[in-house]
């Protein structure tokens, strides 16, 4: 028993070491097509459309995983790659931790690069993102075929309270309607860009056929990071990816008008124009009676029966209710001080009710233009 004790513990010695040393020597464990970082670290996979590994491959990195500010560009096998024997593989070893948005900016020659941004969470472990670069079929289908449609369109969305501008006080909200009008599904990049601030991750969305989605004010808030300003606005800006399977493997040589088309996009907007936003306010509703008027000027047929007023009321404020009505009379019938005091009122009730002022609600619709983009 003693024995096979010692064999085991030889064994259990024996294996470590073989797994330090491996760890140590490779950096890397690959398993299929899946590639595993060591801890604390970032690996960024560049495969091509059949799962193969490519080199050359260039990304920024926002924040910088050393530092945790600015952008940080890294390229395949270069300094800070610690796995410089594989090309298609990076790995960025004893970084912070935190959340990296990364950018592929550039790829071997014959491939284009994978345009959609990709964040990864390293916390206190590996964090692994994989590019697809699709070949080039040609120089010649590359200059005569578009590889993208555009669609940029406004938005407003918040409330401008007094003269801050740049619009009138009231109430601005957006609402951008997509439509895939094809027979197949569609995946469409989204990013907004505010007036004078940083643009949007691009965000991607599955339109399957003849479906449609919509990015309002809140979906744009949240692709700027949860923008809580009271009032925002800028552009957003549609992609539809045609060459490559992300847009469903649509290729377009000297596409008309028409043909680039892919979607229809309109952006409706509403704003209340009201030189305040509308809100409750407290109405008296006043009943009461003309006993008499020496004045002559209130007709005959309004005296001594009931009549109606309503008039705005202030919470908690001590007022004076027959001068209201008095001033209404003097108002309505160019009464004088001298007549009113001719005037002879008696209040038979008053209830108080809650109003809203009236919205001066306006809309309007815009159908966009596609572009094309190279």
């Amino acid at each position: 028993m003693k024995r096979l004790a010692k064999i085991s513990s030889v064994f259990a010695i024996l294996a470590t070491i073989l797994v330090l040393y491996f760890v140590s020597s490779s950096g890397i464990y690959h398993s299929g097509n899946a590639v595993f970082a060591q801890s604390s670290s970032l690996t960024i996979i560049s495969l091509s459309s059949d799962n193969k590994l490519i080199g050359e491959g260039q990304f920024v990195i926002s924040p910088n995983p050393f530092t945790g500010t600015g952008n940080y560009t890294i390229k395949d096998n270069s300094q800070d790659d610690t796995e410089k024997d594989k090309d298609g593989v990076i790995v960025l070893s004893g970084i912070k931790n935190g959340d990296y948005n990364i950018i592929q900016i550039d790829t071997t020659s014959g491939y284009s690069v994978d345009q959609i941004q990709k964040t990864i969470q390293v916390n206190n472990s590996s964090g692994v993102a994989t590019f697809t670069d699709f070949p080039i079929n040609n120089a010649t289908a590359s200059s005569t075929s578009t590889r993208s449609v555009t669609y940029t369109t406004k938005f407003e969305c918040g409330s401008i309270f007094a003269g801050e501008g740049p619009l009138r006080p009231g109430h601005y909200d957006t609402d951008i309607s997509l439509f895939n009008k094809q027979k197949f599904q569609i995946q469409v990049l989204w990013n907004s860009v505010p007036n004078n601030g940083p643009s949007s991750n691009a965000i991607l969305l599955k339109m399957d056929s003849e479906t449609s989605k919509s990015i309002t004010c809140q979906d744009i808030r949240t692709a700027l990071g949860n923008n809580n300003e009271n009032f925002i606005e800028g552009f957003t800006i549609i992609n539809v990816p045609l060459d490559s399977t992300l847009g469903g493997g649509i290729t377009m040589t000297n596409p008309s008008s028409n043909d680039i088309n892919v979607l229809d996009v309109q952006a409706f907007y509403t704003a209340n124009a009201l030189d305040t936003l509308p809100h409750e306010v407290i109405v008296d509703k006043i009943s009461f009676y003309i006993i008499q008027d020496g004045s002559g000027k209130i007709p005959v047929n309004m005296m001594q029966k009931t009549l109606d007023m309503s008039i705005p009321s202030g919470l908690n404020q001590i007022s004076d209710t027959e001068k209201k009505v008095k001033d209404v009379l003097a108002k309505q019938y160019t009464l004088s001080d001298d007549d009113l005091a001719k005037i002879v009122i008696r209040i038979k009730d008053v209830s108080v009710g809650v109003g809203v002022l009236i919205d001066d609600h306006a809309i309007s619709l815009s159908t966009v233009k596609p572009e094309l983009g190279s």
